[in-house]
């Protein structure tokens, strides 16, 4: 049995909910927190990779019924004590990419080192033949006509720039090969659904009908404050409010909000650590807003805007199974209650 607030208004369940600036219709929400401070993304699965769970090693039939059993019991210990697999899991594109640029960079970084020291000793090289046909033009016997040296050393001097001929047209042909490689993985990064732009909302419900009253955005994103957080909250607190229910994230457990709640005169629930199931209304909103949203597209925050303006439209006189009368919308809940 769930306990709920006993009026409208009087308390509140919040919550802050991330998703990408840009969106297409057919890509997935990823779960997204900002409870630390900073984004943690989830890993959406990759296409044709199946989801692996301890249930699925009574799919082997080549086990023995004891033999499953066994593997099932050690695949559901708890991670810290759970044996580690001899195989890695598969890695992500994203990963290998990654994985590439770092290779070929550091190969990239290694014909670099390796340029300068031939360069050096080429330099070296050159200013020692300098020296000597300086030296060869006074009183050195049976000079060259051209460079004031000996054949022997004119005929080392014509093999050295030869060679250094050879070495620059070899540089060539790698960069051009660096650069094709460099444009072949940008191909191959610019086709990752890569998200780089967030923008944050805030979610507030009525604990007692449910109600949205408000889903203020913020193109922040990731760097949304406390301080904007309590400036759109201002807005839309109710006047009879006494509670405001969140989790512990950084933006709710700061000292602005903690400012913020006893100058409005309401006291802050904090939920417990890793426990979100306590702030269950405002995680299941998260779900139904991402469920609509999930096969809308927008490219930036005035679509984004006008999606939201049209979900709390609809939210809100849509019959909400969650309130103790069936059949009923939050708004409608919230002005017949008086009359119940």
């Amino acid at each position: 049995m769930v306990r709920t607030a006993d009026a409208p208004g009087q308390t509140l369940n919040v919550d802050l909910l991330f998703v990408p600036s840009c969106h297409l219709a057919d890509k997935k929400l990823p779960a997204v927190s900002g409870s630390s401070g900073h984004l943690v993304v989830e890993r959406l699965q990759e296409a044709g990779q199946e989801k692996q769970y301890p249930g699925r090693v009574f799919e082997n039939t080549d086990l023995d019924y004891e033999e499953v059993v066994k593997a099932f019991v050690d695949a559901s210990r708890p991670f810290g004590r759970r044996k580690k697999n001899i195989t890695e899991p598969p890695q992500t594109k994203s990963q290998l990419l990654r994985q590439e640029e770092i290779r070929w960079s550091n190969d990239r970084r290694e014909v670099r080192n390796q340029r300068i020291l031939e360069d050096a000793n080429w330099k070296l090289i050159w200013e020692q033949h300098r020296d000597e046909r300086k030296s060869n033009r006074f009183g050195q016997p049976r000079p060259h006509a051209r460079w004031g040296v000996s054949k022997q050393k004119a005929e080392e001097r014509k093999k050295l720039r030869k060679h250094r001929r050879a070495q620059m047209k070899q540089r060539d042909r790698q960069d051009e090969k660096w650069r094709q490689a460099r444009l072949n993985w940008r191909e191959k990064v610019d086709l990752l659904p890569v998200v780089t732009a967030w923008t944050a909302i805030l979610l507030v419900t009525d604990n007692c009908s449910r109600q949205c009253l408000g889903l203020p955005l913020f193109v922040a994103g990731s760097h949304v404050t406390s301080e904007m957080v309590v400036a759109a909250l201002h807005i839309l607190l109710p006047t009879n409010l006494k509670f405001i229910i969140s989790d512990r994230g950084s933006h709710f457990s700061s000292k602005s909000f903690t400012q913020f709640a006893a100058e409005a005169n309401f006291l802050h629930v904090l939920i417990a650590r890793h426990r979100p199931q306590s702030n269950g209304i405002a995680e299941r909103f998260v779900r139904t807003i991402k469920e609509w949203l999930a096969d809308k597209a927008w490219s930036g925050e005035e679509d984004l805007s006008e999606y939201l303006r049209q979900f709390l439209l609809e939210y809100n006189e849509r019959p909400h199974q969650g309130l103790p009368f069936s059949g009923l919308s939050p708004n409608e809940y919230a002005n017949r209650i008086w009359l119940l």
